[in-house]
């Protein structure tokens, strides 16, 4: 009992590291260690030491793994730009006071309360070429019906759609409580000097806004880079490799084609890949808030 008062501090703290070593940091070393192995997951062979031999067949020889980091970071970009840009205007919107505010708030949530898998099962249906909504419509305005996931050109920028729709109240719930958060003096003396609506959006709103900005789309770049469980399943990838990100053929890899050392090269060149952006981005936002 001495020992525990003595140490007060570290015994509150242990609980939780040992969480994260349990959870995150073994599995990074374990992943790690058979990225430079050759291993199907048979229990009557061990993992085949192969040195740099995953990486380097990876980064080189593997036309699949560039195709699927560059959808992977246009998937993001095109998601995460659309609901920054969604997502504000509906802060902007429900920002203060009016009747039945707490129920808009509320309504808002809906999309984000069902499973990614369920979402996506519903936009399937969605998307069906044939009595899918969204055709019927279509041919109700008089205009063709498109195949939505059976393009290659498009069928990414579909998906894209299907993380818009459930991901945008996250961003206006983000930046709404950042703008509450902001300070009214600096509004007041605005429209004191006779600053319009718009300028007082464009010189006091978005730079104050920014860290907040900056924070909800490193959030969601997070995210949004490893979004799986729309991809795989409304498409699986396809057509052909159309929309295979790098969420996608990593469990390609390991499940199916039984590659788990190559899958696990794949996903420490990911995690590199996350933990670099999540660095631009924390780095962003630290010169911006020494700037203000």
């Amino acid at each position: 009992m001495n020992f525990l008062n003595r140490h007060i501090r570290a015994t509150f703290v242990a609980p939780a590291l040992v969480f994260v070593i349990a959870m995150m940091i073994v599995p990074i070393i374990y992943t790690t260690y058979l990225s430079f192995h050759a291993w199907n997951g048979s229990a009557r062979r061990a993992p085949e030491y192969l040195g740099l031999d995953n990486y380097t067949r990876l980064l080189t020889r593997d036309p699949r793994f560039g195709d699927a980091v560059a959808r992977t970071f246009i998937f993001t970009g095109i998601a995460v730009g659309a609901e920054l840009t969604l997502g504000l205007g509906i802060a902007l919107l429900i920002n203060g006071k009016f009747m039945g505010h707490n129920i808009v708030k509320t309504l808002i949530l809906l999309p984000m309360v069902a499973t990614p898998v369920a979402i996506g099962m519903a936009w399937l249906l969605l998307y069906e070429p044939n009595i899918g909504a969204l055709n019927a419509l279509l041919r109700g305005l008089g205009l063709p019906p498109q195949d939505f996931l059976g393009s290659a050109s498009l069928a990414l920028f579909w998906l894209a759609v299907v993380d818009i729709w459930q991901w945008t109240p996250l961003m206006a719930l983000i930046l709404l409580a950042g703008l509450t958060a902001l300070p009214e003096e600096p509004y007041e003396a605005a429209r004191v000097d006779g600053a319009s609506g718009w300028q007082r959006f464009m010189h006091l709103t978005l730079p104050l806004l920014f860290p907040t900005m900056i924070a909800a789309v490193l959030l969601r770049s997070i995210d949004a880079l490893k979004t799986f469980d729309i991809i795989y399943t409304m498409t699986r990838g396809g057509p052909g490799f159309a929309t295979e990100t790098i969420n996608t053929y990593g469990y390609i890899q390991s499940f199916e084609y039984f590659q788990l050392g190559q899958a696990s090269s794949l996903l420490i060149v990911f995690f590199t890949l996350i933990l670099a952006v999540s660095l631009f981005f924390v780095r962003i936002r630290r010169r911006w808030g020494a700037a203000l």
